[in-house]
């Protein structure tokens, strides 16, 4: 009956030995491409100064958005790219804490965000998400 079972051995032993294989092959391939990699950058960095390219602006990725120039819009942009709480969003920004207090409750009062307070092990934690709202406002 064990006769029968030498194929999966057999596998046993491939799989490990083909990773090695590639493994080795990356290995070789990397120190191949590292000197053509320093003749690409000499050729890259060889201009002709008769010839020379403007950057061409693709039109199918959508521009930049503008940068907000309110301080309660950075506070805004910053939590509604996932900065759930003060210290976060005052790492982030820089604004004194004063002053983020000051914003957090105006965007509060104005709808724009909600506060919501959660009891866990280790005591109670404020997290702060954008609403509807807000979003809306932000983008508009």
């Amino acid at each position: 009956m064990t006769e029968h079972f030498y194929w999966i051995w057999a596998i046993f032993f491939i799989i490990p030995f083909i990773s090695i294989i590639r493994r080795y092959l990356r290995k070789r391939n990397m120190q191949n491409s590292s000197k053509s990699s320093e003749q690409y950058h000499e050729m890259q960095f060889k201009t002709n100064s008769s010839k020379i390219e403007t950057p061409r602006q693709n039109l199918l990725e959508p521009e930049p958005e503008p940068k907000h120039e309110t301080k309660d819009m950075q506070v805004f942009e910053v939590l509604n790219h996932g900065a759930g709480n003060f210290e976060k969003i005052q790492e982030i920004t820089g604004i004194k804490h004063d002053e983020l207090v000051s914003i957090l409750e105006d965007l509060e009062k104005r709808g724009m965000m909600k506060v919501e307070e959660k009891s866990g092990l280790l005591g109670s934690k404020i997290e702060l998400y954008p609403t509807k709202k807000g979003i809306k406002e932000y983008y508009s």
